[in-house]
């Protein structure tokens, strides 16, 4: 089975995918870091020199390749990786893919990401007063998009370890 946890940046999906990874005893892999060994860039430097249209290509192929490679594996998907290309009907229509939303509050994410910021591309230039509104836009626009996942899991208020074992337990 590959887990694909999906979710805005700041939801959580690198930190509990390593935790529930190991749980079930399976592969973690974040989907970032597989781009960044693969171009020999980061995620920055890439959005910089060729832009984010040349990254989200980069993101459906190293979905599709990954899929492909792994029987167990636990995959953390980029925040907006479900929402171009064919990327979420392909993630649906796989055989051995279960897809996990992690749902997070606007205020939680704003909290997480305020600490971040400077490494994420996509706000970095932005003001702290600036990054709610910004969130909550981009929530409505992925909506349609991270709705779709086939289990979903709210994890304001609850440890790392209690949201491992909700996503377990719906799992099951």
């Amino acid at each position: 089975m590959i887990v694909v946890l999906l979710g805005y940046m700041g939801s959580g999906k690198s930190t509990i995918g390593r935790l529930l990874a190991t749980k079930l005893d399976s592969k973690f892999q974040d989907l970032d870091n597989y781009i960044e060994s693969k171009q020999k860039a980061s995620v920055s430097d890439i959005f910089k020199s060729r832009g984010e249209v040349y990254f989200r290509n980069l993101e459906a192929t190293a979905v599709k390749e990954l899929c492909a490679q792994q029987q167990q594996l636990v995959l953390a998907l980029g925040g907006g990786t479900p929402c171009y290309s064919d990327t979420m009907a392909f993630l649906l229509k796989h055989p051995n893919v279960i897809t996990v939303m992690l749902t997070t509050s606007i205020e939680t994410l704003t909290d997480r990401l305020l600490n971040e910021k400077s490494g994420r591309p996509l706000i970095s230039d932005l003001t702290p007063d600036e990054i709610p509104e910004f969130i909550a836009k981009h929530l409505f626009e992925r909506a349609p998009y991270y709705s779709q996942a086939e289990i979903s899991v709210k994890t304001d208020h609850l440890s790392q370890a209690k949201l491992v074992e909700e996503i377990i337990s719906k799992l099951l």
